[in-house]
Parts: structure tokens; sequence; C-alpha cells
């Protein structure tokens, strides 16, 4: 058995049936290995490498399991680099399996095709985890560990290099099946402690983040019994479904934080309330997380709790009773102050493009946003009623992720129908792949919303730089044209009712991609909304 043969049986073993990749001369053999288990293993080749990345971070995102995606070394590493940070910085489990040039001669600067000066440490900067294969023989070993590291406290991405002549070797190797994963006990002390806070707290807050994902019912349930409003930040959302009137998004968890004495956060950073709105001595802060050394980057909490949120939560809900104020409802006053919110943000022209989504897009359906002017409106005003369904780009925000992603979500989620939203400058970063969708018949639905400019550096040159405006227009294609040539369903609309009948069309076909169109002015802007002021510590 090949180091590469080895390597890939062990990725089957780990329940992967998909590899996104783009192929060359560092991983011939690897392609190989995948053509030998392709009645297992399917291969989807994308047009460039940040498409396979993308690609992967959609497809562990719409799961919550592990993918993987192949590159060769030097440029093809670094194009994939820019869905490397974001899957860090989302906590998503992709594994990367990279190429190299010829394992002896790897830092001599000879100038081998593909060459780069330390690779090494370009991928120890990217991943929580990375590993070179060297040797046949530990080959499934290096993979096995990936997998685990990946699985292991915080979630996130892990790399495997192997060099092009070590692919090819063979050895004493076979598959290894998951290797165990550690859990952390808990920390019966820091248990009672935040049971008795938050038992005790009179305007107890709840914010949940993407490590909050699988501990739905828990969350719902721990709400309820608190009547505690819950904040679902970006993947967060639906933790709490819409339809909870407790579950709010962050204007009004930006209210509450004023006299909120004891906060709760779950797999979340809290970067935004802890860093923007302030603390004070009278906040309180207990925090879920499965990376023990998050919850004191920002201040120290009074109880942190490291470990799964789900088994976490459930040992609260037993010991909290105990301790437990008898509180009001809180219903009346979470739906006036929803109403409250609404109603200013109506005046937005792209609320009614986001409830004509919301109406269509069923209520497993997934919707994936964009650094676009929508997006930020979706993040504040569409329901959401299950976790994973709504997928935001993390911290890194990076323009032009949502497409490439997108397909990965629909190429992994054939069940359920996949909303891409985009603006015309982000689409374009990955809008070649939309052959890929074509050719693998991946049935996602993009939306263009086009203004024909980087709206948001637009907006900020136009309000802060005197109108001088640079390098913010854009020249773009005929898009539904563009669709078409590759094969795509492709047409235009302008207003939300004309978009919730060309997404009733787009979500019948399933045998490929379809793209709808639809220009548009400028936005109201969105940042009143999400950057908000400092109210405690002031």
């Amino acid at each position: 058995m090949t180091a590469a043969d080895a390597a890939i049986a062990t990725v089957l073993a780990h329940g992967l049936d998909t590899m996104y990749a783009l192929p060359g001369v560092q991983n011939d053999n690897l392609f190989e290995a995948l053509f030998k288990v392709s009645d297992r293993l399917r291969v989807v080749h994308t047009r460039h490498e940040q498409g396979a990345a993308y690609m992967a971070l959609g497809a562990a995102l719409g799961t919550g399991k592990p993918q993987a995606f192949a590159v060769v070394p030097g440029p093809g590493l670094l194009n994939a680099s820019a869905a490397l940070l974001t899957a860090y910085s989302m906590n998503a489990p992709v594994l990367a399996l990279i190429g190299d040039i010829p394992d002896a001669e790897i830092g001599r600067h000879l100038g081998h095709l593909h060459e780069i000066r330390d690779q090494d440490g370009i991928v120890a900067r990217l991943v929580d985890h990375w590993s070179r294969i060297r040797k046949a023989e530990h080959a499934a070993k290096l993979t096995a560990e990936a997998f685990r590291a990946m699985k292991t406290g915080r979630p996130g991405p892990a790399a495997l290099q192997c060099s092009m002549d070590v692919w090819r070797r063979e050895g004493p190797a076979a598959p290894l099946a998951p290797l165990p994963v550690r859990q952390p006990k808990f920390d019966e002390t820091a248990l009672r402690r935040a049971a008795k806070l938050l038992g005790q707290a009179k305007r107890p807050l709840i914010f949940c983040g993407g490590g909050a994902q699988d501990a739905s019912p828990e969350v719902t349930e721990l709400s309820a019994l608190l009547q505690a409003p819950v904040c679902g930040y970006r993947r967060g959302r639906g933790v709490l479904s819409s339809r909870d009137p407790l579950s709010i998004t962050v204007p009004i968890a930006h209210e509450l934080w004023r006299e909120a004495d004891v906060v709760l956060g779950i797999g979340t950073r809290m970067f935004m309330p802890l860093r923007q709105w302030g603390t004070d001595k009278a906040l309180k802060l207990v925090r879920i997380d499965a990376d023990p050394e998050e919850p004191g980057r920002l201040g120290r909490p009074a109880a942190a709790l490291i470990g799964d949120a789900a088994p976490i939560l459930r040992r609260l809900l037993g010991l909290i009773p105990a301790h437990n104020l008898k509180r009001p409802s809180r219903k009346a006053e979470m739906e006036g102050r929803q109403a409250a919110l609404m109603e200013r943000l109506a005046k937005h022209s792209q609320i009614g493009f986001v409830d004509a989504i919301r109406a269509e897009l069923p209520e497993d359906g997934i919707f994936v946003d964009e650094v676009t002017q929508v997006g930020f409106a979706a993040r504040l005003a569409f329901p959401v009623y299950k976790p994973r369904t709504f997928l935001s780009p993390g911290y890194q925000d990076n323009l032009g992720w949502g497409f490439a992603t997108a397909l990965g979500v629909q190429d992994a989620r054939r069940d359920v129908p996949v909303v891409s939203i985009n603006g015309d400058g982000g689409f374009m970063f990955t809008a070649n792949e939309m052959a890929t969708a074509v050719r693998h018949r991946i049935p996602l639905t993009a939306i263009v919303f086009n203004d024909g400019a980087f709206g948001n550096v637009r907006r900020i040159q136009q309000e802060q730089f005197g109108n001088r405006l640079i390098a913010s227009d854009l020249a773009n294609p005929d898009f539904v044209r563009f669709a078409e040539s590759f094969g795509a369903a492709a047409e235009r609309v302008r207003t939300p009712d004309e978009l919730r009948a060309a997404l009733r069309r787009a979500f019948k076909r399933r045998d490929g991609p379809s793209l709808i169109e639809v220009p548009v002015g400028a936005f109201p802007s969105p940042w009143p909304f999400l950057h908000m002021p400092r109210v405690r510590g002031v």
C-alpha cells in the first residue's frame, strides 16, 4: 500500500464520501489513490483552489462533520489560504491535503515547480494542527491524528503535507479507524458556582455562537427556565428558534446589555459585547467553551466551564432549580422590543428582499450570507428556525467567501434547498465555480444583488471622506448571460415579489444551479444596528 493509498483509506474510514480538489503533478499519486476508491469517494474538481477549499468549508458547515480538500503546494496552497483562515475563524473541521516538492530537496531553494520558502511555517499559521508524511507506514496514523485533532476541544482545520515522491512510496500500512477523542472532565466547583449565579440572576441574558449549535434543546429549556433572552450571533442564530419570543438579535441584546446582571456565553468569543459594549463590576459572566483559553481572553469570568455545550448545559439544568428565582414572563416585553426593531428596520429597502427569501426558503433550507448589504440586514432580520441553517463567515468576514462555500453546503446537503446571497463584487471572487456547479449538477440557487460597486466601500468614502470616490466602482458582465453560458438557469428580477416567484422556480430545479440577478441602487446603511456604542463602564 502506498502512502497515498493509506491516507485515502483512512479518510474513508472516517466517514468521508467526497474530496474537493484540483489535481496537479505533486499530487498525481494521490489522485491515483482516489481513482482506486472512486466507487466510494467521489472527487469534486473545481476551477480554482480557493473553490475547492471553500467547498470543503461549506460541506463541513452544512453537515457539522469533517470534510477534506486536496491542492498542490506553493500557489495551490496560497490560493486556498483565505478559505483556511475562514475555517479557522469559524472553528470548522476542514482537512487540507497538500502536496510538495521532492522530500529530500525541501528547503534547498533549487527552483522546483511550485516550490515555496518555508511552506511548513505558512501552514502552521493557518491551521490548528499540521503534520508531514515522510514514510508510507506513517500515513494512516498521521491522517487519523489529523481527524482527531479537528474534533478535540475547539474544532478547527488541519493540514497534512506530503511530498510527491513520498505519496508513491510503499510500506507496511493499513487504514486506521477514528482514534478516541479525549473529553475534559467537568469542574464540579465551577458548575455549582455557575448554577447559583444563573439561578439567582434577576436579569439574565444568554449569547450563543457556533459552539452552541448542537445544544439547541438545552438552550431552549434553559432560556425558558431563566426567562433569559437569547442572542444568537452569526452561526448561533437558530439555536433558539426565531419563533420563540425570547430569541433576539444584536440590537435588542445591546438594549438589554446595560442592565443585565448575569450573562451566559455559550460557544462564542463574545467579542462584540465585551469589547464594544463595555463591562463593569456589576456584570457577572459565565462562559461555556470547548477551548480552555477562550473564556479568559476578554476579562475573567465568574465561572468558566470547559467542554461541549450540550452535556454542560444538561448538568446546569439539573443544578439551577435549587437556586432559581421566580421571574415574570418576558414574552410580552420581547415581542414589544422586536416589533419596535422591525418598525425601524422597515425603512431599509434590504428588508423586503430578506423577507422574500424567508417566505420561500423552507425552514430546514440553508441561507449562506455574504459580506454585502442584504447579508448585513439578514443578520438582523432574517428569522432562523433551526441550527446550521444560517451560515455567516465569522470574524474574517472575507468578501467573496459566499458562492463557493454555498456550493459546498448544497453539494453535501442535497436534501434541502440552499440560497447563496451575493453582491456583484463578492460574487466575482468565485464566479468561475459556476462551471463546477454545472459539471457536478449542484442545485444551488445564487442571488446576485448588483449595485455596480463595492457598496460598503463606496458608502464609507461618501460619508467619511467627503464623497471622494476611488476604486469602488465596478464593471460587471451581464450576470444572466454569464450563468447561461455555463449551462445554468438564470433570470433577472427587480422587486421582492418577483424574487419570490423566481425562487419558487429555482427550487424546483434539482439538476443544476440557478442564478437570479437583482439590479439595485444604494441601500441604507445597516451599521447603526451592528456597530453600537459602549453602554457599560463608560
